[in-house]
């Protein structure tokens, strides 16, 4: 079973929390038993996240040597300059080591629900939004690359995962792939 699942802002992609107090988790949104995320979206970000009851397809689906492609909507603090978006795309070094070239393109403000909180605002600083596509998945890979290029994440979405789209699931809401 893959289930693609609209991760809402402020959840854990598990099922379970040892923190006091715990934080929310996959369980109680209605997902059906036994399955478990096929890789990882952090705390303070949206979007698609695969989840299976098949070992093997959560691999095929993680393993960075698929290269898997990720794709995400980032909103970012400041106004992006060509050369921040050259840099993104020819990958940009973090702490970690030098990142994959990624796919980065400017786009108008997505659709999207309301967050909760709501991302601050504030007149006298821009924002934009890029569409961000990477094939490695470090930890917080996207946030620190813009930061990287002195345009922090603001917000950030997952869309996509290889041939998997979000489209139009709502947060909190799943439908079953195959």
């Amino acid at each position: 079973m893959l289930i693609a699942f609209n991760k809402p802002y402020g959840v854990l992609c598990q099922f379970t929390d040892r923190s006091t107090p715990p934080r929310p988790t996959l369980a109680g949104l209605g997902l059906p038993p036994g399955v478990y995320a096929a890789g990882r979206l952090d705390y303070d970000s949206e979007g698609l996240l695969l989840l299976t009851d098949d070992g093997g397809l959560a691999h095929r689906l993680t393993d960075p040597r698929h290269k898997q492609p990720k794709t995400y909507w980032v909103q970012v603090e400041g106004e992006p300059q060509p050369a921040q978006l050259d840099a993104l795309r020819r990958g940009v070094e973090l702490n970690d080591g030098p990142t994959r070239p990624a796919r980065v393109q400017r786009i108008d403000a997505p659709a999207l629900w309301p967050r909760d909180p709501p991302v601050r605002f504030r007149k006298t600083v821009p924002d934009a939004w890029l569409e961000i596509t990477i094939t490695e998945g470090r930890n917080r890979q996207v946030r620190r690359m813009t930061a990287a290029v002195g345009l922090p994440t603001l917000r950030l979405v997952r869309v996509a995962i290889g041939a998997h789209a979000l489209d139009t699931l709502a947060p909190g809401e799943w439908r079953r792939l195959a």
